[in-house]
């Protein structure tokens, strides 16, 4: 009928109109939303013209924003748009509020506390009312005389918003489907329609395509990041798949984990901790137990991005979520990531907990080196125990690394030592300590396996340490050992690897080999030591025929000898000296001990208190008067040089440089004033002059540990072994020399035991 074609037409153009009137009123709201109004004043903005009510916008704005301007230093802009998730949750915090809540909750909550609860109440639903309110009041004049019946579909509009965003996100366009989607949002849905499934669909249907192509190269991560958190508030269930690419799309490489300034930790996170709040409120997951619907690598990528960004803390804490809280098994490399992070913030707790927090997810430190992320985190457990000075700790690591299989053709220690500069420094460090360690305990067995390790694991020891293993094993009289190692030493030398061994190394083995009788070691290493330092004679091959010699006590042989040195140019060492005093011990000949004592005199060379030793043991062979009288007078020479060394001082080592007595030459005086009591007992000299002349000098060496200067020696001492562990290179470069002399010296008095 043509009246029902015109009224058809009539309907259709009224419609159009009112739709038009409704989005004028909705624009119009829209521009001054966070502005709450009277009901006069909204219907005041209905009859202003645009203009007009948009400066009264800006004017309301500008007088709310001067009225809160007492907050901490944050305006309602900053708030709603600026600040990140953590930064929301920091701002909490330092309030004393509630930091739990996804991003829309934290905003509202820091809001009312800053500006009050009227301005957190400004919602977009007060915009809604504020719209509907404008489109009843619009002015339009009513038609008299005419009715309307409006059979048009009262849903028209939400379905048509609702076609378009299909429409949009079939075509990949994510932007317009977000503002499509948050027009839905804000003009139609309520709480009453949240269990509608084609809702549901919208929400996902959208998310969905703010996902596709890693979140668009993470420009879409904000949008999705606001729809993910509006599905969870509104009960709407989330893609399990979906989700995950999303927080894992969000973090990249980027300063804050963006993709070129999108993106970011702080969405990811926000996500994380959204999605986490589904399965809390979702019964079913309850039920069966899960704690998220994320996977490991999500939670790993966020991890990742925590460590790039320095946040060591955060990490470990999301990595103890994982493990305990999720049943996770995190990759190695998210431990890795944690460790290198800490070891970087030289956080050397951290990487032990990160460590820890590994073994309680099923991985065995026996095991791990196997992979190349296992290896870093062993390579950084060993820096952080090397910074911590754990020894035990360090070396039980690289034990570890050592046992793992699938490393061949090389080994887990090795490659684990060598991953880096700092893991090598700190190999080597370690190990270097732990021969000390070893050496000051007298555990000769513990000091050689560390330094046969360090070349296995790449590590190349100092000369020091080859020169302390060496003197430790001569110590403990392991001469096979020791020649062993010395000839290790000069193989690694003639690689040019380190420096060759010095002469005092060479002398220390051959007085061991002396000593333990090993006469074809002694030769093994006379010829090592010619072919190394490029010499036929010296000091040493001369000491050598000395204490065999002395040992024999042939003193003519001896004195034969350093006549041989003089005239070859070889000055005689106190050890030569000595060594011919020991000749006089076994032949019995205290004079010829003290000629040696005065020619030694002659030549300037200084006596120690091992040589007056040896020369006060000659003088207790004989028994007689003439041999007391010469331990007197020996004995007197000794208080001398101590007078003349306390005055003016000792240079070098106390142990080998000074005449002090010690308590061997206590005991030999008092051997001596025995003897003394025997030859007046007997009638060779009269007991007064004896106690007068003869038993002086022996007294006052009986009577040195109650004087002032024994006093300050024996701290002296003291303050020195306190001072072992902090020893400089030169101060253990001294000790080792003192370890080759006290060998030497040693080896001197074994040539007076017949």
């Amino acid at each position: 009928h043509p009246n029902n074609s015109v009224n058809e037409q009539t309907k259709m153009r009224l419609n159009t109109a009112a739709t038009l009137i409704l989005l004028q009123s909705s624009v119009l709201t829209t521009l001054v939303t966070g502005f709450t109004t009277s009901s006069s004043s909204r219907s005041s903005i209905a009859t202003t013209p645009l203009s007009v009510a948009i400066a009264a916008a800006e004017d309301a704005t500008a007088v709310s924003s001067g009225s809160n301007s007492s907050g901490p230093g944050l305006d309602e802009f900053t708030i709603r748009h600026k600040l990140t998730f953590r930064e929301l949750q920091r701002e909490c915090r330092s309030l004393g509020l509630e930091v739990t809540g996804n991003t829309a909750a934290l905003r509202a909550r820091l809001i009312g506390a800053v500006y009050g609860s009227s301005s957190a109440g400004n919602t977009v639903s007060d915009v809604d009312d504020s719209a509907s309110t404008t489109a009843t009041s619009n002015g339009v004049k009513k038609l008299t005389g005419v009715s309307f019946i409006d059979e048009s579909d009262s849903d028209f509009d939400r379905k048509y918003l609702i076609d378009t965003i299909m429409d949009k996100c079939s075509r990949g366009h994510w932007k317009s489907a977000t503002r499509k989607l948050k027009q839905l949002q804000n003009r139609f849905l309520t709480q009453a329609v949240d269990t509608d499934e084609e809702i549901q669909t919208v929400y996902a249907t959208v998310l969905e395509a703010c996902s596709k192509d890693r979140l668009h190269g993470a420009r879409a991560a904000e949008p999705a990041r606001k729809v993910m958190e509006e599905m969870v508030d509104r009960g709407f269930p989330v893609s399990k798949s979906v989700a995950n690419d999303c927080v894992m799309n969000c973090v990249g490489i980027g300063p804050g984990g963006t993709h070129d300034g999108f993106g970011g930790i702080d969405p990811a996170l926000a996500m994380l901790h959204a999605l986490e709040t589904s399965c809390v409120k979702d019964g079913s997951a309850e039920a069966e137990g899960l704690t998220t619907p994320l996977d490991v690598d999500a939670y790993a990528r966020v991890v990742e991005g925590l460590c790039r960004e320095g946040a060591v803390d955060e990490a470990i804490l999301m990595l103890r979520a994982m493990v305990v809280d999720h049943s996770f098994t995190p990759t190695l490399n998210a431990f890795a990531s944690a460790s290198a992070a800490a070891i970087k913030a030289e956080a050397n707790e951290s990487v032990l907990q990160v460590m820890s927090l590994a073994k309680a997810a099923g991985y065995e430190l026996d095991s791990v080196a196997s992979a190349e992320a296992g290896r870093l985190l062993l390579a950084d457990g060993v820096i952080a125990a090397e910074r911590m000075d754990n020894l035990a700790l360090g070396l039980r690591l690289l034990t570890a690394a050592q046992k793992a299989e699938g490393c061949l053709p090389d080994r887990g220690d090795d490659l684990v030592a060598s991953s880096s500069r700092a893991s090598q420094r700190a190999c080597t460090l370690i190990h270097r300590r732990a021969i000390d360690k070893a050496i000051e305990d007298n555990n000769w067995k513990l000091s050689v396996r560390l330094l046969e390790l360090m070349p296995e694991r790449s590590l190349t020891p100092a000369t020091s340490c080859w020169r302390k293993v060496v003197n430790m094993c001569a110590k403990a009289e392991k001469s096979r050992k020791a020649t062993d190692l010395l000839l290790k030493w000069v193989e690694e030398a003639k690689d040019g690897k380190i420096e060759k061994p010095p002469l005092n190394v060479f002398n220390t083995v051959i007085n061991v080999c002396e000593i333990c009788g090993e006469e074809e070691l002694t030769l093994l290493v006379l010829d090592a030591m010619k072919k190394t330092i490029d010499t036929d004679g010296n000091i040493i091959t001369f000491n050598i025929a000395l204490k065999r010699l002395a040992k024999q006590g042939n003193t003519q042989g001896c004195e034969g000898i350093i006549m041989g040195m003089l005239q070859a140019g070889i000055e005689p060492s106190i050890v030569s000296y000595t060594t011919a005093i020991a000749a006089c011990v076994n032949a019995g000949d205290p004079a010829l001990a003290e000629e040696w004592l005065r020619r030694l005199r002659m030549r300037q060379a200084k006596a120690n208190f091992h040589t007056y030793n040896t020369a006060l043991a000659a003088c207790l062979e004989k028994k007689d008067i003439e041999s007391t009288k010469i331990g007197s007078r020996i004995a007197a020479q000794m208080m001398e040089d101590v007078g003349v060394e306390m005055e003016s001082g000792y240079k070098g080592s106390a142990e080998f440089n000074s005449a002090i007595p010690d308590t061997y030459t206590k005991k030999l005086v008092l051997e001596l004033n025995k003897q003394l009591r025997d030859n007046w007992r007997s009638g060779e000299i009269d007991m007064r002059e004896a106690k007068s002349t003869v038993r002086v000098p022996l007294m006052k060496i009986v009577d040195f540990d109650r004087t002032e200067a024994a006093k300050q020696i024996k701290k002296a001492k003291e303050e020195k072994a306190a001072k072992k562990r902090t020893l400089d290179e030169d101060e253990q470069a001294e000790r080792a020399l003192d370890d080759e002399s006290e060998i030497e010296y040693n080896t001197v008095r074994r040539t007076m035991e017949v």
